[in-house]
């Protein structure tokens, strides 16, 4: 196969790296991802909020017509001509955020409980890679046998 030359062959050497390929996955499963945590922030989670608090099924309906008026709903507010401050559904959509980091938090909190205790099972002790130097206590590989810092010449301690 002929390799292609200039812009073309570093744009198919880049589309074609590990890492590109795993954040296009990353974002087409993070949108669907998006998607049913807005339909539980939308469908779930508001209308039990709103019913506590506000006695209305909608928040994201919740507005100020920055004219003086009062309306009754946002649709005769802008019919009407008025500005409209549409705090309810910035609300809803900061509840649907910090949903998301909870739900990707607790994600990857999960799969790190998993591999520790994997690797905990396994028998696997992962070594330090540094060691602090007994001298000057500044931190050094653990194979060193001076201090590149202090210079000074390191027993083998273990």
């Amino acid at each position: 196969m002929k390799k292609v030359g200039g812009v073309f062959g570093e744009f198919k050497d880049f589309i074609l790296r590990g890492n590109v390929l795993d954040l296009a996955v990353g974002i087409i499963i993070g949108g669907a991802f998006q998607k049913i945590i807005t339909a539980l922030v939308s469908d779930i989670i508001m209308p039990v909020i709103s019913l506590t608090t506000l006695k209305t099924l909608d928040l994201s309906s919740l507005f100020v017509a920055l004219d003086g008026q009062h309306y009754d709903t946002m649709a005769q507010a802008k019919a009407a001509g008025a500005a409209v401050l549409s705090y309810g559904s910035f609300l809803t959509m900061v509840l649907d955020f910090v949903l998301m980091a909870a739900t990707v938090f607790l994600l990857i909190k999960a799969i790190n409980a998993i591999s520790h205790a994997r690797n905990k099972d396994a028998g696997n002790v992962i070594l330090p890679e540094k060691k602090t130097c007994p001298y000057c206590r500044s931190g050094i590989p653990v194979a060193a046998t001076r201090c590149p810092n202090c210079t000074s010449h390191l027993l083998d301690e273990e």
